[in-house]
């Protein structure tokens, strides 16, 4: 059985090699070498970090064969969201008409260009090379679903008032949480989330 690939994205955007199967693909751009299938030392090649769907108009890509783009996978979409990537107006093309509506409208501005939401976005997911938690918006129970928290080094994921953890394996049983680190969701997509934007949550997660 072969190793999994490294190219498993966590809530903390960190890319990893896990088994876990996701319900999206996305990229960064091309951030690996295909001779090996391994990963090069940038984690980023755009700023569009974007999120895709697994299966479109029945195509099929090698992982990490050619000089593409690197293929990465995420449990769901709020996972892919926290980690700071955005719908694909390729392949999600509502999804993503979708979320720029949410976007301008939390803002009350016009809707945005591709490049100026990816702008946004990249100044809030790095801080000196790390993932940027930011604060608390809100009371834990009253976060819209998919927002994605820190605590106690864990990553979780926001559903109908409940806390449910990512792990490698998926999500654990939801949790009653009092406090949290911060949150991992860019404030940009918080408020998109707010606005009305409803992400595509995995199914481990009942509510």
């Amino acid at each position: 059985m072969n190793a999994p690939l490294q190219n498993r994205v966590t809530p903390f955007g960190d890319i990893v090699a896990i088994s876990q199967r996701g319900l999206f693909t996305g990229n960064r751009g091309i951030i690996h070498d295909p001779a090996t299938k391994t990963l090069l030392n940038k984690r980023w090649s755009s700023k569009a970090w974007l999120v895709c769907t697994c299966e479109y108009k029945g195509r099929r890509r090698d992982v990490m064969a050619s000089r593409s783009w690197t293929e990465l996978f995420f449990l769901d979409e709020a996972v892919a969201l926290a980690a700071g990537h955005r719908p694909c107006f390729f392949c999600r093309r509502d999804a993503a008409k979708a979320f720029r509506a949410a976007w301008a409208g939390a803002r009350g501005q016009a809707e945005p260009s591709a490049a100026a939401m990816d702008a946004v976005l990249h100044s809030e997911r790095m801080e000196r090379g790390r993932k940027r938690i930011h604060p608390l918006p809100g009371p834990l129970p009253e976060l819209p679903d998919g927002t994605v928290i820190a605590a106690s080094g864990s990553a979780y994921t926001i559903a109908d008032g409940r806390a449910f953890r990512w792990a490698e394996h998926g999500y654990e049983q939801s949790q009653k949480l009092t406090h949290a680190a911060g949150m991992l969701t860019p404030p940009s997509i918080f408020m998109a989330l707010q606005a009305g934007y409803r992400p595509i949550l995995h199914p481990m997660i009942r509510k």
